[in-house]
């Protein structure tokens, strides 16, 4: 813990307190998975000690999951640039294809993001008061809306409840392929069996195609 550290105690300072904490978060994750980073060694690299750390989130995992939320936003942000205004209709699936591969592709290029999201239920939840638990299930949720919103407006004849369930699609394959490419260094030293690569362009195809093609 730094010598000369001091509790923050106006709102301003808690805040940028928490700032500084979130800002380490995202460099250990860009470093190594959320599972290896210890509150232990988070807190030394911040300078405080963990009890001082608990004075601003609730938990480690409370920590990550701000990061998350963060990191959910901002690729929200940019994915409605990259999938840009509503056009045309498009022969066959050219334009289901389109947008899942802008999904995919904008995903690839968000790790941070990607790795948190494939620990938010079986790590990042486990260890978080009931009422910080209902404020970030708000903002899930209000997160996968925007992105079932963002495709919907694309695919209009898409209705909402089916968008919403696209967006949660978009999660779960997430969740299930991004561990599964990226393993362990133990479990891609014993096998001789190459890693699946991070292909979500065909999974999210099939599944908005499949959601469209029901409602016909």
């Amino acid at each position: 813990m730094s010598a000369g550290f001091q509790r923050a105690r106006r709102p301003e300072q808690i805040e940028a307190r928490r700032r500084v904490i979130l800002a380490v978060a995202r460099e250990l994750l860009a470093e190594r998975p959320v599972a290896e980073i210890s509150l232990r060694e988070l807190s030394c690299r911040v300078g405080l000690a963990k009890s001082n750390v608990l004075r601003y989130f609730d938990s480690r995992e409370a920590i990550f999951l701000e990061v998350l939320d963060s990191a959910w936003t901002a690729w929200l942000d940019d994915l409605a640039e990259a999938l840009g205004e509503p056009g045309p209709a498009e022969p066959g699936f050219a334009r289901e294809e389109r947008i899942a591969g802008t999904i995919a592709a904008t995903l690839a290029g968000q790790p941070v993001l990607c790795e948190l999201l494939s620990s938010m239920a079986p790590v990042l939840e486990r260890n978080i008061p009931a009422e910080f638990a209902r404020s970030f299930s708000r903002r899930a949720a209000a997160n996968t809306e925007r992105l079932g919103e963002l495709v919907r407006v694309r695919v209009p004849e898409l209705p909402s409840e089916a968008a919403r369930h696209f967006a949660h699609g978009v999660v779960v394959l997430v969740s299930g392929s991004w561990p599964a490419a990226h393993p362990t260094a133990a479990v891609a030293a014993a096998g001789p069996a190459e890693p699946p690569a991070f292909g979500l362009a065909e999974g999210l195809t099939n599944l908005l195609a499949g959601l469209l093609a029901r409602q016909g």
